[in-house]
């Protein structure tokens, strides 16, 4: 069966629950939880599409923004992944304020997924909940490909995407013994804890004291607090050793820049959207020499580590071909358990 078979039996099947092009499907947040993955579907979709990103088989422009505040991004967020027949568009935004300001989160987004033969949108649907799915995801994949051996795992950051890489690690780096967490707030850390400690078993959890506690321990770290054009250089290159795999997910903000520029390896996950982002200021000491795509390492195009002593950095800021992949599942599932409101366009 050819592609535009394939599209067109796809077409048939989802026209039985909704009308394309004068319908349209609506699913709420609690809604994409239902349909959505779990962890372990969650990492096969998501090594399946970073695999096609290897392999290039897949349509991704730099991800485009606005930025009403300093601290704030909306990123309008396109992709098609064929071999998934995955096609649409996220548009998120991240406000770090509104935790404290407004009771709000930090994270907010919709989905929304196109009929690929005539264009048609088909599905507008919650986009935080599958942004903080496959995010972890990302980075527990790269983790195993990079040092599947780690003993230890750092995090920096424990609010929804903190909890969210301590349950994924778990899954890919089989010899942890030990997780640091680290968070300026205490309750967050606290808080973290008490929401994976029913689902980790042999495994410490450590409230790390400061962020070099972390970094002197762990084999592997990663970061996901915000995203400033500043370096915030809280870790230092000084309290590193030869060896460690450090996977952020802030872009060039949480880590001393010159632990980047310093990398045996510097990998990340598109590099037009760090081409993109250096354009935008947002490495204002130049972008480190890359090695890599992160998905170039998972389809086995690339070697990752090869020495024992290799310092390597993965930066990981977010694709949407794991988006619209994530949201295929999602819609695919939806129709599936007659999930959603069906509204008129």
């Amino acid at each position: 069966m050819n592609m535009d078979e394939m599209l067109r039996k796809e077409k048939d099947r989802v026209e039985r629950k909704i009308k394309i092009g004068s319908e349209i499907l609506y699913l709420t947040k609690d809604q994409c939880i239902e349909a959505g993955p779990d962890t372990d579907e969650t990492l096969e979709i998501i090594e399946k599409t970073l695999t096609a990103h290897g392999n290039k088989e897949y349509e991704m422009p730099a991800k485009i923004g606005i930025h009403p505040y300093d601290d704030v991004f909306y990123h309008a967020m396109p992709a098609y992944v064929p071999g998934q027949m995955a096609c649409g568009e996220k548009w998120i935004e991240c406000y770090p304020r509104n935790p404290k300001e407004y009771g709000l989160p930090q994270t907010s987004g919709l989905m929304i997924l196109n009929e690929i033969l005539t264009g048609f949108p088909l599905v507008i649907m919650d986009g935080a909940w599958l942004t903080a799915m496959r995010t972890p995801a990302v980075t527990s994949i790269a983790a195993a490909a990079l040092h599947p051996d780690a003993e230890t795992f750092g995090m920096f950051g424990c609010g929804v995407q903190g909890i969210g890489h301590v349950r994924f690690i778990v899954k890919k780096l089989k010899n942890l013994k030990k997780i640091y967490v680290y968070d300026v707030r205490k309750e967050s850390m606290d808080r973290l804890v008490e929401e994976v400690k029913d689902e980790i078993s042999g495994i410490e959890i450590i409230k790390a004291a400061s962020p070099e506690e972390v970094a002197a321990n762990c084999d592997v770290m990663s970061s996901a607090t915000i995203i400033t054009r500043e370096n915030m250089a809280v870790v230092k290159e000084e309290w590193l050793h030869a060896g460690q795999t450090i996977l952020p997910c802030d872009l060039n903000t949480f880590w001393e820049a010159s632990i980047q520029k310093n990398a045996d390896k510097y990998i990340v996950d598109s590099k037009d959207e760090h081409v993109l982002f250096d354009s935008m200021g947002y490495f204002p000491d130049g972008l480190p020499d890359i090695y890599a795509e992160t998905g170039e390492i998972i389809a086995g195009l690339k070697p990752g580590r090869e020495r024992k002593e290799e310092r390597i950095v993965c930066s990981n800021i977010g694709m949407s071909v794991c988006d619209v992949a994530m949201a295929k599942f999602i819609f695919d599932s939806a129709l599936e358990r007659n999930l959603g409101t069906v509204m008129k366009l």
